[in-house]
This record gives C-alpha cells, structure tokens and sequence, in this order.
C-alpha cells in the first residue's frame, strides 16, 4: 500500500478524539499510546530507543525456549540462542523484520508480514496484525487484532504474544492493580520447571485489585479467571487519575507480568508490562501449555485490547 522507504525508525501516528497511539512497520511494534497527553503505553521514537522487548509482536513464541532447542512431531530443532541472561531463544523472529504496510488511515493500521523459516525454525507463516483506536476527551481504547496462517506444506508449531508497558503516571509502587489469574509457572533461571502454582495466598495474588507496592513480577499467569464474555480484563490504577483496562479475548489464555525492575533507573519500575500470550513461556517444549499445531492453511486470530479513562479522583492536570 505504501510506496515510502520504510526503515527501522518509520512510525505512525493513530489519532481519534483527544487519543493517540503511535506505531511501526519496524515489527509492527506499538511505540506508545497517550490519552489527554498523559502517557497510557510507555512510548518511545525511533527503534535504538526501544528497551527490551517493549512494545513488540512475539511470533512463533514469546517468552523463552530452554536451551534454544525443541522437539515437534518427533524432530529436534536447533534455534539460534539470542537471550542475553542465558543460552535460550527469546521472542521469536518478526520483531526485527520489516512488515508490509497494508491500511493506513487516520486511527488505523495494518501490517503483514511473510515469515519464510528462520534458524531452526524450517516453517512458514504469514501474519497479519491490526492496530484500531477510538478515544474521546477523557478515554483512549486501542485494540490490537492478530491473525497467524500457516502458509507452508508442513505442519508448524506457532503462537503469539504481545509485549506493551503500561505508564504508570511515577513509580508502579504507588498503583493498584487487578490481575485475574489462578495460577503461574515456576521458574529457575527464567525456564519454566514444569509445576503450576496456585496463586491463592502468595505475594502474587492480585486476584483482588490491591497495592503493588514493592512487588516484583516476572511472572507468567495461567489459568484466567473470565468474564461472561470469555474474556480476561486485567486493571492498573495510578494515584494521578488514570485507569488502564488491559483485556485479552478468549483465544488468550497466559499472561506475563513483569514489573521492568533490571531496566535502567530512568525506566525501573515506571510501567507495567501486561502482556497477553497464547501459550505460557517455553510452550515449544511443554506444548500443554497454549502452542498450537498449525496444518497447512490453518489459520488462528487472538484479539486484546487496552482502555485508559481518566477518572474523576486524583490530580490528573
């Protein structure tokens, strides 16, 4: 659709009432999102800017693969390690490629991209991601639509994920959040042990909204609690005003929640990242958990969304 040059720093801007969102065809990446000027996804220009995985599309797997190695339909693969804290494989492989620009309007976007194998990783997908936002004077509601197809002869391990950082108007420490989650993994050095445990009555039980406080997440939640429309509706509350709704459709069933607390001072502790995922953290090898087994032509779309209000407590001037 779009006859620029597109590089690693190309970026859109989405506008709807007194909401704005910023995006990329750099990984499709969502670059940040404001409401009244009050910063709701923690933003960032141009891609040497990014930390970590802010704000990226995680396919065919986010979070983790132990030992950057797995087995699918009895063959071992190999993938190249990439993770700084240990020998994994982190995040996939679309969030360094450059999308397709496929709709451009005013507050909308949509990106494609051809995934055509990678190192270890000998399957092909096509992916289609959808950024759509509506916002008045005193709410921003941006949702995020992904569709995965396998697009090659064999059958292909795959999911998504989703990486945003929500602002938290000052430190996380001084938010309440709501996190509707039954359970998470056990982790050693970052890799899932394979036991689930029960969040009721540990420090990570938000099932009631309360404090974060000194909490410190790196945390991947499993078994959601929904609604009556099947969806998982996750709230942050800051103290200046401003509430986020962070919710994931019924295809999403895991979320990580991590409270950035190895980033940098200007950045620790600052946002939350909430992020949505269709499998729980190195589900190549625990396929239990979430990954799907795409045959050719078969297609999956997951859908989340995030919506800011700025209430009528706090100082939100």
């Amino acid at each position: 659709m779009s006859t620029q040059r597109v590089t690693p720093d190309t970026e859109f801007r989405l506008s709807s009432g007194k909401a704005v969102a910023t995006v990329s065809p750099y990984g499709a990446s969502l670059r940040g999102m404001w409401l009244a000027n009050h910063e709701i996804v923690t933003g960032y220009t141009g891609a040497q800017a990014k930390l970590g995985g802010q704000g990226d599309i995680l396919i065919p797997f986010p979070g983790r693969v132990g030992g950057a190695a797995y087995t699918f339909e009895g063959e071992r693969h190999q993938l190249e390690i990439n993770d700084k804290d240990g020998p994994n494989a982190i995040h996939g492989f679309v969030r360094t490629l450059i999308w397709n620009v496929v709709t451009l309007e005013s507050n909308r976007a949509v990106f494609e991209c051809a995934l055509d194998g990678a190192h270890g990783y000998p399957f092909t997908l096509t992916i289609v991601v959808e950024y759509s936002l509506a916002g008045t004077d005193t709410d921003a509601s941006l949702t995020c639509r992904c569709t995965v197809t396998n697009t090659g002869n064999i059958t292909a391990p795959a999911a998504a994920g989703f990486h945003p950082y929500f602002a938290a108007g000052g430190l996380i420490d001084d938010c309440t959040v709501h996190i509707p989650m039954e359970g998470y993994l056990d982790f050693v050095n970052l890799i899932p042990t394979g036991r689930v445990i029960d969040t009721a009555g540990t420090e990570l039980d938000f099932r009631e909204p309360h404090s974060i406080g000194t909490t410190k997440f790196n945390t991947c939640y499993v078994n959601p609690i929904k609604d009556e429309e099947g969806c998982t509706r996750f709230r942050l509350v800051r103290p200046d005003g401003i509430s986020t709704t962070v919710w994931m459709d019924s295809s999403l069933d895991y979320v990580v929640v991590y409270s950035g607390d190895p980033l940098p001072e200007s950045h620790r502790r600052r946002s939350l990242a909430i992020e949505p995922m269709s499998c729980g953290s190195d589900a190549f090898n625990n396929p239990e958990w979430g990954l799907w087994s795409l045959a050719p032509g078969e297609s999956r779309t997951v859908i989340w969304g995030a919506q800011a209000e700025i209430t009528a407590q706090g100082n939100s001037k």
